[in-house]
């Protein structure tokens, strides 16, 4: 297993990784309109941009791209997992990664939940502290939650010295 910050050679993988996801799993919870938004929101000149500003986390498992997850400042973003790695705990260890680096500066993190991750994020110690709405051009309605964890308790300020990213 090997986590990294991401390189310009891994935004294909990632695109990839991040719109088979979105396409198996966000059909289940909205309609199409709203999948194709998800799916031009994390297009591949977003995902370059971010890893330009190192600030995106790969998982590898046994040389294959299995994971990812962004900050920025203190906010998680695009967090991913292939779907047939769900349920074996790699979500959990890159949110662990991403609340560690995010503590070293920041005593909260905060994140957009849509529909099918809310419940990971509550099993993880977040709370929803208000509930978006996004109309699209042709009338489609995108709800999401903005969500909020304190941190404090994940690094310690004797470790925040020792975080080397």
């Amino acid at each position: 297993m090997q986590y990294i910050k991401a390189e310009k050679e891994h935004v294909t993988q990632i695109y990839q990784l991040v719109q088979d996801t979105i396409q198996a799993v966000y059909p289940k919870y909205y309609p199409q309109r709203i999948v194709s938004f998800f799916s031009e929101l994390h297009s591949k000149d977003a995902i370059q941009t971010d890893i330009k500003s190192a600030s995106v986390n790969v998982l590898f498992i046994n040389h294959r791209l299995i994971g990812t997850g962004t900050v920025k400042e203190n906010h998680i973003t695009r967090l991913f997992v292939y779907p047939e790695f769900h349920n074996n705990g790699y979500g959990s260890l890159i949110m662990q990664h991403l609340e560690t680096e995010i503590a070293v500066k920041y005593d909260t993190a905060l994140l957009d939940a849509s529909l099918c991750a809310v419940c990971f994020y509550e099993h993880k110690g977040y709370q929803t502290v208000s509930h978006h709405e996004i109309i699209t051009d042709d009338g489609y309605s995108l709800v999401y939650d903005v969500m909020e964890k304190q941190l404090t308790a994940c690094i310690s300020a004797s470790d925040k010295a020792k975080v080397v990213y």
